[in-house]
This record gives C-alpha cells, structure tokens and sequence, in this order.
C-alpha cells in the first residue's frame, strides 16, 4: 500500500511557499490552540497559562486577554458570527465569552474531569465537547443547558468536531476508536476505527466539503477518510506524532493541502490529493501541538509548546 512518506519536500510546479512574518509572544505556558474567526478578521490562542487572547489577523496585533479559567486551557472554538469564542478547559468547564465586550458570557458545567475539546456547531446554537471523563457532551449555547450526555468511549475524549451541516459529530479517543454521532439524537451512527490493538486516536476533522474525515493517530499518521463508505483513501506520513494530540487542518486557499504540527518542532503542508510533501516549515524550539489556516488568505498560525510558548505568522509572498 502505498504511504506517500517523503523525508524532503517535493518541488511542486507553480507552488509558492510559506516564509515567516512574523513571531507573536503573549503566553507564559504552552500554546495549546490557535484558530481563526469565520470571517478571518480575528484569531485566537489558548495557552496552559489559563488565558485565551484574541488577535487582529491584519496587523498581527493583540486585541485582549481573556482571563477566567481556573487551570489551563486546551482548545477553544468561534462561534459563525464571530461574537462568540467557546474554550476548554483542565478545571473541568467550558467558558463562553463575548469578543465584543471580553466578558464570560456563560460557564457550562457538567464533565466530571479535564475538558479537552470543543466546537460550535455551524448554526452557533450547539457547542460539543468532549473530556477525560470519557463523554461527548452537546449543549444549548444560548441556556447552557446539557442536550445529550453521550457515554462515548473508554478513555479520555481527544476530539470532537461538527460537520458542515451540523447533523454529525465525529469523536477520537485513547482508546483508538473514532465514532459518528447524531447530533439530534446523540446516537453512534458508525464506529469508523474499531481500536482494537490500533493507536490512540488523537485528533478528527471533517473536510471542508463534508465528504472526508481528517484523523490522526499517535503513530505519525494522518489518514484521510471517507466517512460514509468508512474507508481510508490517503495517507500523510513524514512528521512526528506519538505523544501529543496535534490538531492538523485544511487549506484551501491557493490548492488543496493538508497542514499539521509536528513533535519534530516544524510544521508539514502535504498535496491533499498526492499525499507528498510539498513544505516544512522550521523555527520553533518546541513541538508544534496546533496549526490553523485563514479562510481566505494564504496565512498559516502554528503555536509551540513550553519550551517555546509563541505563535508563529507564516504568509506566502504575492
């Protein structure tokens, strides 16, 4: 079976790389997130230092920390419009903010351990999330009120995510499975990775079109998927994944690639449809745990972990 594992970059007709622009330092721990508004005005980053902070993406300048969280934050997510950043947190709470005002809006409660994941549906109505408690909790983002407690997996939730039409949730967890959920009823609709004697399942996303699941496993693999037919149709190989969950992504903007971290401390854009590597990018001093693309710029953001602690710009020249 072919793997499309490259060790250098392939030169690739007509591509333009990314080069650096510029290093952003606010944190004082670990980034554990970065992601960017819907509309790609602003994004935001997380950090083990239990604040988010909140980015205009033009100038690159720092808008506000927001500061709330007992312990530190894993990830966080924007809501469609934009008024609203969600976040995830080791003190076992989900904060919904206001990125108008800065204010914590609403504190949901429920997860018995660590939240380390979460997402707004596109509507922004539903906010999913998923813990070390081993449940997939959806929650009404207006009330704050518990929709479905989903009993979802045997260890610790590493990810959940929304399709595009906010009908299905895809989970991951430790104990190496991926499932489908409705998200109208919470029932498991297929279990795309069984587990069994697999790798951890540390990271799920589905694609822009909402055709293929994104999923990575600690084996320094990321497979792209088919969600409906459950079979794998690319893999990604070439960067280090083994201990952390990293958060890997689409870009659409100037072709189709995929991007992700890497424990190595680069980060690696692959052909989505070829699967060769196309680029590495070099310069952190610590493993890239997160990465994210703008929506309609070619702007990557990649965040380093404790012996790093800065959100790097990369940009492509015009």
């Amino acid at each position: 079976m072919a793997t499309g594992v490259q060790s250098q970059p392939q030169q690739q007709p007509n591509y333009n790389p990314y080069r650096h622009r510029k290093t952003l330092t606010v944190h004082m721990r670990a980034v554990s997130c970065v992601k960017f508004s819907i509309d790609g005005n602003f994004f935001a980053t997380a950090s083990l230092d239990k604040t988010l902070a909140i980015w205009f993406s033009e100038t690159l300048t720092l808008i506000s920390r927001l500061v709330g969280h007992a312990d530190g934050i894993s990830d966080l997510a924007w809501s469609s419009c934009g008024k609203y950043i969600c976040s995830a947190s080791d003190d076992r709470t989900i904060r919904i903010w206001d990125t108008r005002t800065f204010d914590c809006l609403k504190i949901l409660r429920g997860h018995s351990d660590y939240v380390f994941c979460v997402g707004f549906n596109p509507k922004s109505d539903l906010i999913v999330s998923g813990s070390f408690d081993e449940t997939v909790r959806v929650w009404e983002a207006k009330t704050g009120r518990i929709i479905h407690v989903i009993q979802a997996h045997s260890m610790p939730v590493t990810t959940v995510n929304f399709d595009r039409d906010g009908k299905l949730i895809v989970s991951g967890s430790h104990d190496g499975t991926c499932k489908i959920w409705d998200a109208a009823d919470g029932k498991c609709l297929k279990v795309l990775i069984d587990g069994r004697g697999g790798p951890a399942v540390s990271f799920a996303k589905f694609s822009p079109n909402g055709k293929f699941i994104l999923i990575a496993t600690l084996d320094d693999t990321l497979k792209l998927w088919n969600h409906q037919t459950g079979k794998f149709m690319k893999i990604y190989q070439g960067h280090v994944n083994r201990v952390y969950c990293i958060a890997s992504t689409f870009s659409v903007t100037n072709g189709k690639y995929i991007v992700s971290g890497s424990e190595d401390r680069c980060i690696y854009l692959w052909d989505l449809q070829q699967k060769y590597m196309v680029q590495k990018l070099e310069g952190h001093t610590d493993a890239v745990i997160c990465v994210a693309c703008h929506p309609q710029r070619n702007m990557i953001a990649s965040a380093g972990l404790d012996d790093d602690r800065t959100v790097r710009i990369w940009v492509q020249d015009a």
